[in-house]
């Protein structure tokens, strides 16, 4: 057994992307999204500011609402485009079910640690890692070896058995291997790894459901919800910015700036929009029963 990091492979790929094949690694697929999940929210000045055709869609929305090419807007890209980072990872954090997606690994034996992608890792939900009756490795004579066979041979113990009594069967066992650690759990290690308990003792593949933003396939209410918390995050740039100097001295005696306005006006778009975020896009909170 072995717990360093494996960066897999896939063989089913990811509802976010394309396909990559049988000797793709997770890292090299090529996301049609717009979003670069490893970049937001990780920018640097001096990094070169490339817009995805999404991203300046919100840009092109964000300058026409305050009133560009009529009136001058004293924005940089890099400042719009930490704006929208910023609205992207909000809405990410709070993606409803819609925003579902679905991807596959190989799970080498002898290995536990898997080092999967952002777009992955950032809103994680459920791992499928099943172990198969088989690849238990159960001696002969225990009861699910037992169970195993005997359900394929149709010996006595399975003669005239209902679907019903099989089924009972089934959740007993399941039960027995959560309390006694032989089916699969998953934990979430710093944000990036997953780890699989027990170790997988044959290659298997594993499902990963997680939820992401596919700027393809968003539904337009979430598309306007991000231009409307970039434009309000611009308004209070903008508003720093102008309300640096209050008056600007011309032959006419000045001009008066609304930097302080914008900037009140931006915070409470903010509020709002966060209470839009939470009460209308955000799924309810999930409660089990046992």
């Amino acid at each position: 057994m072995s717990y360093r990091a494996v960066r897999p492979q896939t063989r089913w790929g990811n509802s976010l992307g394309t396909v990559g094949g049988s000797t793709a690694h997770l890292d090299a697929w090529q996301y049609p999204s717009g979003i670069d999940y490893e970049q937001v929210n990780r920018r640097r000045f001096t990094d070169d500011t490339n817009f995805s055709e999404f991203y300046q869609v919100i840009q092109d929305f964000v300058l026409a609402r305050l009133g560009y090419p009529v009136v001058r807007v004293e924005l940089t890209e890099f400042q719009m485009q930490t704006a929208i980072d910023e609205a992207v990872s909000k809405l990410d954090y709070h993606a409803p079910d819609w925003c579902t997606q679905i991807c596959t690994f190989a799970a080498s034996a002898g290995f536990a640690l898997y080092e999967l992608p952002a777009v992955v890792m950032n809103n994680f939900r459920y791992c499928a890692y099943k172990k198969h009756l088989l690849s238990l490795a159960q001696a002969n004579g225990t009861l699910e070896f037992d169970f195993f066979i005997k359900y394929f041979q149709d010996n006595f113990l399975f003669r005239d058995f209902a679907v019903g009594d099989y089924y009972l069967i089934l959740e007993h066992l399941e039960m027995l291997r959560k309390i006694l650690g032989n089916d699969g759990t998953v934990t979430v290690l710093n944000g990036r790894y997953l780890n699989l308990a027990p170790t997988p003792a044959v290659n298997q593949e594993v499902i990963v459901e997680y939820k992401a933003l596919d700027a393809q396939t968003l539904h337009p209410y979430f598309v306007s919800w991000l231009q409307k918390y970039s434009l309000a995050i611009c308004k209070v740039i903008l508003g720093q910015i102008r309300g640096k100097y209050n008056i600007l001295p011309s032959p006419g005696g000045g001009t008066q700036l609304n930097g302080e306005a914008l900037v009140l006006q931006g915070n409470e778009e903010q509020d709002k929009l966060v209470q839009d975020l939470l009460l209308e896009i955000e799924e309810p909170p999930t409660f089990s029963t046992f």
